[in-house]
């Protein structure tokens, strides 16, 4: 008996190829084909990491054909034919992934459907020439998709976080005055990988004192600085990304402390706005309203953004799309306030899930600047 909380949900990988399906028919698809690592973990279950290049390909009738790297086959899967590529020699990578993999594909495909759907940015040439007939783009309808978070897609999300808040505790215990940057990434990520138990699969985002963000540098905090730490693991995958901001020495100061509360009061304002059907454009323009003239500091980033199989995917929380919140996107919501007198700035962000009436907040961790919050 599997006794692992977060190994591959069969069933929910088979209830979105259902809704794969049912764009299929809308679209009049006979056959989608599938080459981004992301879609193929989104439909299948199955997580190879970079360097390596998996497939799939639904047909009309749900049959699902998965390509992997011989070495990486699983039980723990939703396909109903899993073929292999050689992703090695004599225990070398080789250069030709895609290739490899798209030769293992098309071997597996005994027709050549008349109607075809692929990923149009990474789908390449070699596949659209075999496979041939009429062609359709299928990414915007699987990042539309993809942005529905379903209960194992949640949990896998749930356990970024759980490293998230041992990192963000251990945080408040080793940033003192004169502590290097590079000392802190170590340790968070030693931190990272002992609550997880496993290697991670991605880790980022911000480590830099004094600065709007970056990563770590040879470089010691200073009494009175501002450190920004805007963390993200990965999990089998998936990804978490949120943000706290911790005064260098214990103690903030009054500017410091007033741009703090500035930046509080934008998390109710996203409480009491997203519901399913709000414009995330809009919510932007009023968070931009909120935090005008909230000087010294300057808000000059986007308000958030979605998480899941990519750091950052929809719904989009910025003025150059018009997105609008769906039940079930998972976003969220950072909003920063920087200039030199607060050396250098300050960043919060939360998580949210999006439910039928509004939303929830999926990181209850503390926010004050203390070392003690």
């Amino acid at each position: 008996m599997n006794t692992d909380l977060y190994a591959v949900d069969s069933k929910a990988c088979r209830a979105r190829q259902k809704r794969l399906l049912t764009e299929m028919e809308t679209h009049g698809l006979d056959l989608v084909v599938l080459t981004r690592g992301e879609s193929v973990q989104w439909l299948t279950g199955a997580y190879v990491g970079p360097i390596f290049a998996p497939a799939a390909a639904i047909r009309s009738d749900g049959h699902v054909t998965l390509v992997l790297p011989s070495r990486k086959a699983s039980p723990s899967i939703a396909a109903d034919e899993v073929v292999s590529y050689e992703e090695k020699w004599h225990s070398t990578i080789r250069d030709e992934q895609r290739a490899t993999s798209n030769e293992a594909l098309l071997s597996a495909l005994t027709t050549r459907p008349q109607r075809v759907g692929g990923e149009w940015s990474c789908l390449g040439p070699q596949l659209l020439a075999e496979l041939g007939g009429d062609m359709t783009d299928v990414e915007p309808i699987l990042f539309r998709l993809r942005r529905r978070k379903d209960a194992d897609e949640l949990r896998m999300l749930g356990r970024t976080n759980d490293a998230n808040r041992v990192m963000y505790a251990l945080a408040r215990e080793v940033i003192q005055p004169g502590i290097n940057e590079l000392d802190v990434y170590n340790q968070l990520h030693s931190a990272a990988v002992r609550e997880l138990e496993e290697p991670l699969t991605y880790f980022g985002q911000d480590f830099q004192c004094s600065s709007p963000g970056g990563p770590p540098r040879d470089r010691k905090a200073q009494a009175g600085e501002l450190y920004i730490l805007d963390l993200g693991v990965g999990f089998r995958g998936y990804h978490s990304d949120n943000a706290r901001t911790i005064a260098v020495g214990g103690e903030p100061t009054e500017l410091q402390q007033q741009a703090w509360e500035h930046l509080s009061q934008v998390f109710p304002l996203v409480e009491s706005f997203v519901r399913p059907g709000a414009s995330c454009r809009k919510l932007f323009e009023d968070v931009q309203a909120l935090l005008e003239g909230c000087g010294p500091g300057v808000f000059t980033h986007h308000l958030g953004h979605g998480v899941g199989l990519a750091p950052h995917e929809s719904p989009h929380l910025n003025p150059h799309w018009d997105d609008v919140f769906e039940e079930g996107d998972y976003f969220t919501a950072e909003p920063g306030l920087y200039h030199k007198d607060l050396r250098h700035g300050i960043r919060l962000e939360e998580n949210y899930v999006v439910t039928a009436d509004g939303v929830k907040c999926l990181t209850d961790y503390p926010l004050g600047l203390t070392t003690s919050s």
